[in-house]
């Protein structure tokens, strides 16, 4: 049996590892039954199914009918840009309020793309940030500051 297609295999990798995860992690919850769910059914359930899609898609990246397809190089630069931008969001939220922390997430991860463009990410900031303050602090009503504590004290 030969890996054809390895962009499928390691995808099905993937699925099946963070599946056998929760499956595992999800038995400290009590499962319950289909009629009467409990908390750990559905992380459960959910898990076991996309642990069996990665298993079939691992055997289907196998068949003769795929085309053969190698993995390109993984671009650490971009993952690791996306990662930060989300801790600076996670951390700088409830100090620096939502349109700072929307900014700089956006800015930051903006970067991560070789098609950056300052005037493309300005337009998604605003465009953005508008639509941030009318879903979460309108729409939602969530309770978290919008502008920095420097400026409301």
């Amino acid at each position: 049996m030969r890996i054809r297609n390895q962009k499928d295999f390691w995808g099905g990798v993937m699925f099946a590892v963070l599946g056998l995860l929760f499956v595992v992690l999800s038995q400290q919850y009590q499962l319950g039954t289909a009629a009467k769910m409990g908390p750990g059914y559905f992380p459960t359930m959910l898990g076991g199914l996309m642990a069996i899609l990665g298993f079939i898609t691992m055997w289907l990246s196998t068949a003769r009918s795929n085309p053969v397809t190698k993995v390109e190089k993984i671009g650490w630069r971009e993952i690791f840009l996306v990662l930060l931008a989300v801790t600076v969001f996670a951390t700088g939220l409830q100090p620096l309020g939502m349109i700072i922390s929307v900014t700089l997430l956006i800015a930051i991860s903006a970067t991560a793309s070789y098609e950056f463009n300052w005037k493309e990410t300005l337009i998604s900031i605003v465009v953005l940030l508008i639509a941030s303050e009318l879903v979460f602090v309108k729409g939602l009503e969530l309770q978290f500051p919008v502008w920095p504590k420097f400026l409301t004290n």
